[in-house]
């Protein structure tokens, strides 16, 4: 969140804190939650005889988690900010509220003032003193149209604070999820920290000639099941056509090849995997969701055997990993920490399903 955003949130929350005095409303704060039990530390002690095969399994699980971590923490980041919108919103109608009431008292006000310095007699009460029949009926009229008036400013002034009290308890209970969003968000990125430093750990442990062939392994794996996607014949019948669209979201992920993946990150300078996506469609004119689970929930699914270039492939059970699919079999993605964006064979990960924006 921006300078600009975090003072503007902070005066909305002044805002909240003074307007709840008004009709009882709750308090603009959230009560303090139970301290979280800490996440206990991955263990990250090689394997006997250092078998590189479980190495390479034990880095995929942390990296794997670590990236499960990454979306919650983007999830709860989006919509922290969706709060603090809202918040700041609703500062400024209680802002309006309070100056509409503040007018409507100096209203009332002047009308009592008015009322003193004619001796206190009310309208009516003075209208019968009068002995001129003209003025009388004159005076008729105009006592029904200020009663009418003083009514509908009476009635107005009630409505503003009701208003007023109703837009405190709002912002009280954004202010409330605003803060579950942060604590969310603060406990997503322990969590990513700690997967990423427990799989640091391990391969610090290597040697180089160890490293090397983990990455060997790693390559062999990835080949194998992309032979085998692509034995299965799934995209036989693709053409490889797509739209204006498409290709301008192709365009920008591929640009960024060689750029570090970070998690949290969408860009310019680095990306996670969904901030690669969802940055490319954006630059394609197309806002979908931030996160690779929100992708898979809320874009609309296609067969993969239809799949074109810009559409997304979604990976794992879990919908923990998200790629662009730029045709001939392959994608573009921003892979896990340590590593940079690059193109790779589309089936060498397990595929979940496949979305497409601008659908």
């Amino acid at each position: 969140m921006g300078a600009g955003k975090r003072s503007l949130v902070a005066t909305a929350v002044g805002l909240v804190c003074a307007v709840t005095v008004l009709g009882g409303a709750g308090g603009a704060y959230a009560s303090p939650a139970p301290t979280p039990t800490p996440t206990p530390t991955p263990s990250v002690t090689l394997p006997p005889n250092k078998d590189l095969e479980a190495v390479h399994k034990r880095l995929e699980k942390l990296y794997h988690d670590a990236a499960v971590a990454t979306d919650a923490y983007n999830a709860a980041e989006e919509e922290a900010e969706r709060q603090s919108d809202e918040i700041v919103e609703l500062a400024r109608e209680i802002v309006k509220g309070q100056e509409r009431l503040a007018e409507l008292k100096d209203r009332a006000g002047a009308a009592a003032r008015a009322q003193y310095r004619s001796g206190g007699l009310p309208p009516t009460a003075r209208l019968w003193l009068s002995d001129d029949p003209q003025a009388w009926l004159e005076g008729v009229s105009r006592i029904r149209q200020g009663e009418k008036a003083t009514k509908g400013l009476f009635a107005e002034m009630t409505r503003t604070q009701q208003d007023l009290e109703l837009y405190a308890k709002d912002a009280s209970a954004q202010w409330t999820k605003l803060e579950a969003s942060r604590k969310a968000r603060a406990a997503a990125q322990k969590k990513i920290e700690q997967q990423i430093a427990a799989a640091e750990d391990l391969e610090s442990q290597l040697q180089k000639e160890e490293k090397e062939r983990l990455a060997e392994l790693e390559r062999e794996a990835a080949a194998k099941a992309q032979t085998s996607w692509l034995d299965s014949g799934v995209l036989d019948d693709s053409d490889g056509s797509t739209t204006a669209q498409g290709e301008r979201a192709v365009e920008y992920a591929t640009a960024q090849l060689g750029k570090a993946y970070e998690w949290g990150a969408e860009g310019p300078g680095t990306f996670d995997c969904s901030g690669l996506t969802s940055a490319a469609w954006a630059a394609a004119g197309v806002t979908i969701p931030r996160t690779s689970q929100q992708q898979w929930e809320q874009l609309p699914h296609i067969d993969i055997a239809d799949m074109r270039p810009g559409d997304l492939i979604v990976y794992f059970d879990d919908a923990s990993h998200i790629a662009m699919y730029v045709g001939d079999g392959k994608m573009v993605h921003a892979p896990r920490p340590g590593r940079t964006v690059t193109i790779a064979g589309a089936g060498s990960m397990k595929i979940l399903g496949v979305v497409r924006p601008g659908a």
